[in-house]
């Protein structure tokens, strides 16, 4: 990767009174970089006291890096304002969905909880305005996955959107496992100029293993916590799935912008 390439690590399903997130915590502490979220970011509910609990003193810590996206626990109290008082700014005004630019790409963090047209038009209207080389988005419920949920239908507009835009990857969590995916159309074919898709619901909640395994699927793992470090440059990408002290499942690989 050249010198312009910047790194954005993260995970979904995070804090809870365990210490799954502490360890991936100390990973987050010894990479420098951006941070995501994919959604789940303190349980059981989301409420005030679970952030203050079990995500402050974990990835807490590194608040100011952090761009979050919420997940379903993150509402389990209506209006899910825990979340939205936790990450202020951050967490994109009362949508729950914004971008930023990092390495050359333009990157979504969306809500997959509340999925409205305003949402999905907002979507097309940005990457219309915004016409970059790579683009990537990360929210909480997957398309596709071999993990105890399955495939979650309801966020195909936001892959239809970003498809059409010629989008290189989804990031998302929800099933606490990580997966892997070959380049696919929203429909699940397989395309070589189709968006990857990564599951890394690895943040510290409770691992899970295969359900189901659907096309497509490249690499499953439903042992290991850890993080998804994302090397971006203007041309491509670097994943690299971290696990915590002591684990040994590894994956990685490159990709270029479409």
């Amino acid at each position: 990767m050249p010198a312009t390439a910047a790194v954005l690590v993260g995970a979904g399903d995070i804090a809870t009174s365990g210490s799954g997130d502490e360890a991936t915590a100390a990973l987050i502490a010894s990479i420098p970089g951006t941070v995501f979220t994919a959604g789940d970011n303190a349980y059981p509910d989301g409420a005030a006291a679970d952030f203050a609990r079990d995500f402050a003193p974990s990835w807490g810590r590194f608040k100011a890096r952090i761009f979050p996206a919420p997940g379903n626990h993150d509402y389990h109290v209506s209006g899910a304002p825990g979340y939205y008082g936790y990450f202020g700014a951050r967490a994109g005004g009362p949508g729950g969905y914004y971008a930023y630019e990092l390495g050359g790409w333009r990157i979504y963090s969306l809500n997959s909880e509340i999925i409205s047209p305003a949402e999905v038009a907002w979507l097309r209207s940005d990457l219309a305005a915004h016409p970059t080389g790579c683009v990537m988005a990360y929210w909480h419920h997957p398309l596709f996955s071999s993990g105890k949920h399955g495939d979650d239908a309801s966020v195909r507009p936001l892959w239809d959107a970003l498809n059409a835009a010629g989008a290189e990857l989804v990031i998302n969590g929800h099933d606490h496992d990580y997966e892997r995916f070959a380049p696919q159309t929203p429909t699940g074919a397989a395309a070589a100029n189709g968006i990857r898709e990564i599951i890394a619901g690895t943040g510290g909640a409770g691992l899970r293993p295969i359900a189901s395994k659907q096309p497509n699927s490249e690499v499953f793992n439903g042992t290991t916590n850890g993080v998804l470090k994302l090397t971006l440059s203007p041309t491509g990408y670097r994943w690299e799935f971290v696990p915590t002290a002591g684990a040994s499942f590894r994956d990685s690989g490159t990709g270029s912008c479409h």
